[in-house]
C-alpha cells in the first residue's frame, strides 16, 4: 500500500515493562509504594516549606518547588503504567500519548533547571557568604523561577509541536499545506506606508511604556506592593501579547511578504492565546486586590500576603499555560490542504478552524468550554468585584473619596470591556465569512490598542506612579 493512502493511527499500544505476567502483581505492588513515597514525601516537603517561617529562604524556595515538580513528574507516566499493568489494558488514545509527552519533557526540563538553580544557589551561599542575601534577593528567586517554567515551556512545546505536524503531513495524501498566507489588513497599498507608521508607533509605545511600568516598580519601593506587583505582570504580558503578532505584521507591510510556516503559525497561536489568557487572569486578580482594599482595608494586609499574590500568579500563568497548549494540541491534530490563505494579519485560531480540512466540531466546542473558563468566569469576577466595591463606596460619606473610587473604577472597567468585548464578540459569537474584515479591525483593537492603552490607564494617571517617574529622574537616572 502507498504511503499516500496509509491512515492515521488513532492510538497507540504501550507494551509496557518487559517482565512475565506471574510478576505484575508484586511490581503493580512496588511500584505502587514507590509512587505514593514519591507524593506524600515531596507533598510533605512542600508543606513544612510553607508552614515554617526558618525555611523561607531561597534555598527551600526552590526545593519546594523541585519537590512540586517531582510530584508531577512522576504522575505524568506512573498513574497510567499502574492502571495497565492492573487492567491488562495497553491502548493510549493519540492525544494522550502526545499530551503524555509534552508533560513528561516539561517537567523533566524544569527538574534540569530547578537542579541547576539551586547549585547557583549553594554556590553564591559559599563563595559569596557576605553578599547572599544581596545577591540572592526575592526578586532574583521569582525570575529564575519564571525563567525555569518558561525555557521547560518553550521545550516541551517545540518538541510537542513537531511531533503532532508529523502526524498532519502523513494524512490525505501527503497534500497538507508547509506555510500559510497572512493577507493582512483590509487597507489599500497607497496607505500601507501610513497604516505601517502608525502601528509602528503604536508599538514603540507599548513596549516603551509598559517597560517603563517594570523599570518603576523594580526601583522604586514604595510601589512594592500587591497592586504593582499584578500591574508588573500585566506590564509584561502585554508587551509579550503585543509582541506575538505586530512585529510579523510590520514585517510583512514592509517586506510584500505574506508568508508564515506551518509550525511558526501554530506556534503564534499558542503564545497569543497564553499571553491573552494570561491578561484574563491577571486582571481579574487586580479587581480582586482593589476589592480587599477597598472593602476590607483593615485585613488588606493579612489577606493580600506575599504569598497569596505569588500564589495567583503562577496560577495565572499555569492556567494560560494548560488552555494554550489544549487549543495547539487539537488544531495541530487538524489537516490543511487546498487553500492556504488566511485572510488575517495573524495565525487567529478562529480563522484557522474554517480554513481546515478536518472537522473542527471538537474545537469549537472546547472553544466555548474552555472560553468560559478563562473568559468569561473572570470577566464575571471583576464585575462581581467591582459591584461590591460601588456598594462600598456609596456608602462612605466622603464625596472626594467616592468621586476618587468611580474614577479608578470607570477607567479600570473600560479597558475591561474593550478587552473581554472584542474577545467575546469575535469567539462566542463568530461572525460569518463575509464579515472577515470586521474582525480583522476588531482583532487590531485587543492585540494593540489595549496594551498601548493599559500603561496611561492603570499607571501613568496614578499619583504613585507619577512620584516614581519624578523620583527616579531626579536621581539621574538616565543621565550619563
Amino acid at each position: 500500500m502507498r504511503p499516500g493512502n496509509q491512515s492515521s493511527v488513532s492510538e497507540f499500544l504501550l507494551l509496557g515493562l518487559p517482565v512475565p505476567p506471574e510478576q505484575q502483581g508484586v511490581l503493580f505492588a512496588l511500584f505502587l509504594g514507590m509512587y505514593l513515597t514519591t507524593v506524600l514525601g515531596n507533598l510533605l516537603i512542600i508543606l513544612l516549606v510553607r508552614l515554617d517561617s526558618r525555611l523561607h529562604t531561597p534555598m527551600y524556595f526552590f526545593l519546594s518547588h523541585l519537590a512540586l515538580s517531582d510530584v508531577s513528574f512522576a504522575s505524568v507516566t506512573v498513574p497510567k503504567m499502574l492502571i495497565n499493568i492492573q487492567t491488562q489494558e495497553q491502548s493510549i488514545p493519540y492525544a494522550g500519548c502526545v499530551t503524555q509527552m509534552y508533560f513528561f519533557i516539561f517537567f523533566g526540563c524544569i527538574d534540569n533547571l530547578l537542579l541547576a538553580v539551586m547549585a547557583y544557589d549553594r554556590y553564591v551561599a559559599i563563595c559569596h557568604p557576605l553578599h547572599y542575601t544581596t545577591i540572592m534577593r526575592g526578586e532574583l528567586c521569582v525570575f529564575l523561577l519564571a525563567g525555569s517554567w518558561l525555557l521547560a515551556c518553550a521545550s516541551a512545546l517545540s518538541h510537542t509541536l513537531l511531533l503532532a505536524q508529523l502526524k498532519g503531513m502523513t494524512r490525505h495524501n501527503q497534500s497538507s499545506v508547509s506555510e500559510f498566507l497572512l493577507l493582512g489588513l483590509p487597507i489599500w497599498m497607497e496607505n500601507q506606508g501610513i497604516f505601517y507608521a502608525l502601528f509602528l508607533g503604536m508599538y514603540l509605545t507599548t513596549v516603551l511604556g509598559n517597560l517603563l511600568i517594570m523599570l518603576l516598580i523594580r526601583l522604586d519601593s514604595c510601589l512594592h506592593t500587591p497592586m504593582y506587583f499584578f500591574l508588573s505582570h500585566l506590564a509584561l504580558s502585554d508587551v509579550s501579547f503585543a509582541s506575538v503578532t505586530v512585529p510579523k505584521m510590520l514585517m510583512n507591510m514592509q517586506s510584500q511578504s505574506q508568508s508564515i510556516s506551518y509550525a511558526g503559525c501554530i506556534s503564534q497561536v499558542y503564545f497569543f492565546l497564553f499571553f491573552g489568557d494570561l491578561d484574563s487572569f491577571l486582571l481579574t486578580s487586580m479587581a480582586y486586590d482593589r476589592y480587599v482594599a477597598i472593602c476590607h482595608p483593615l485585613h488588606y494586609t493579612t489577606i493580600m500576603s506575599q504569598s497569596l499574590c505569588f500564589l495567583l500568579v503562577v496560577v495565572s500563568w499555569v492556567l494560560s499555560c494548560a488552555s494554550a497548549l489544549l487549543h495547539t494540541l487539537l488544531l495541530a491534530r487538524l489537516s490543511f490542504y487546498g487553500g492556504n490563505s488566511l485572510p488575517h494579519f495573524f495565525c487567529d485560531l478562529s480563522a484557522l478552524l474554517k480554513l481546515s480540512s478536518s472537522d473542527t466540531t471538537v474545537n469549537e466546542r472546547v472553544i466555548m468550554t474552555v472560553g468560559v473558563v478563562v473568559i468569561t468566569l473572570p470577566f464575571i469576577c471583576i464585575l462581581v468585584s467591582y459591584g461590591h466595591i460601588g456598594a462600598t463606596i456609596l456608602r462612605v460619606p466622603s464625596t472626594r473619596g467616592i468621586c476618587k473610587a468611580l474614577s479608578t473604577c470607570s477607567s479600570h472597567l473600560s479597558v475591561v470591556s474593550l478587552y473581554y468585548g472584542a474577545i467575546i464578540g469575535l469567539y462566542f459569537f463568530p461572525s460569518s465569512s463575509n464579515s472577515d474584515d470586521k474582525d480583522v479591525i476588531v482583532a487590531v483593537l485587543y492585540t494593540l490598542v489595549t496594551p498601548m492603552l493599559n500603561p496611561f490607564i492603570y499607571s501613568l494617571r496614578n499619583r504613585d506612579m507619577k512620584g516614581a517617574l519624578e523620583n527616579m529622574f531626579s536621581r539621574g537616572i538616565f543621565s550619563p
